[in-house]
């Protein structure tokens, strides 16, 4: 938790897979710094969950379950952040699933279709009407969560890698729209981070030891060992605060050093 007060106190957000991970550090941070947060899950269970966090006192949190995508969902968040709030700042699109760790050779049409829907289409809505809001008013920022697999290929995470390219490309397109309107669009590409996901990727790779294969997704990151979702999401509030002003379209690694080879 930052001591340092980066000056975001009564503003609100929008955060995307907020049940876990990255969303759910990134909420937590959000918190912290004293910002409201409208957390979307797709869990239905999400809305009982949520009121089990303990809030300070000057901040409120609001669970919000629907499916990143499609977009009478993102319609209604942005209402429901508008009504229970009165405003709208930021938006940390984080929903994503990783797919099969399958090659091309091997995917199934389906496969692709729901990894793309969501971690494509999911920020492509956000982008759209999240950015419309925020570009009405003349202020905010979005920051969208890519990976390390958005910036070099890999063999066998085929529609993830895909997807997180296209989150790449969709936020330096938007950057370039949205920025005479003074909405910032920024994305962040983390190397493997200890959330569920991970945790997925490790019983896929050795079903009968997990632990045993952390070294297989850490032998290509320097620092050697995976990201903390605190991590992520501390780059996250720096990304949105106004200490990050003049930057937008920019594709920010976090990555203990992964992309410096």
């Amino acid at each position: 938790m930052s001591k340092v007060s980066l000056g975001l106190e009564g503003r609100v957000a929008i955060i995307t897979g907020a049940a876990r991970g990255i969303g759910r550090a990134a909420l937590h941070r959000m918190m912290a710094e004293g910002v409201h947060v409208l957390a979307w899950d797709i869990d239905p269970a999400w809305s009982e969950e949520i009121k089990a966090i303990a809030t300070p006192d000057t901040v409120k949190i609001a669970a919000f379950v629907g499916d990143v995508s499609q977009s009478a969902a993102w319609q209604a968040a942005v209402e429901s952040a508008l009504a229970q709030f009165g405003r709208l700042d930021f938006l940390f699109s984080n929903a994503g699933i990783s797919g099969p760790a399958l090659p091309v050779s091997r995917y199934e049409d389906t496969d692709f279709d729901r990894v793309m829907a969501i971690n494509a289409r999911g920020v492509y809505l956000g982008l759209k009407h999240v950015g419309q809001h925020l570009s009405q008013q003349g202020r905010g920022v979005i920051v969208n969560v890519s990976s390390i697999s958005g910036l070099s290929g890999g063999g066998n995470i085929f529609a993830y890698t895909a997807s997180k390219h296209a989150v790449v490309g969709m936020t330096k397109s938007a950057a370039v729209h949205y920025a005479p309107n003074g909405v910032r669009v920024l994305a962040v590409c983390p190397s493997p981070t200890d959330t569920d996901m991970m945790a997925y990727a490790e019983r896929s790779v050795m079903p009968g030891d997990p632990q045993a294969a952390r070294p297989i997704f850490t032998q290509g990151v320097p620092m050697g060992r995976y990201a903390e979702p605190e991590e992520i999401a501390n780059v996250f509030a720096f990304l949105i605060s106004d200490q990050a002003s003049f930057m937008t379209g920019t594709i920010v690694p976090v990555d203990g050093g992964c992309m410096a080879r």
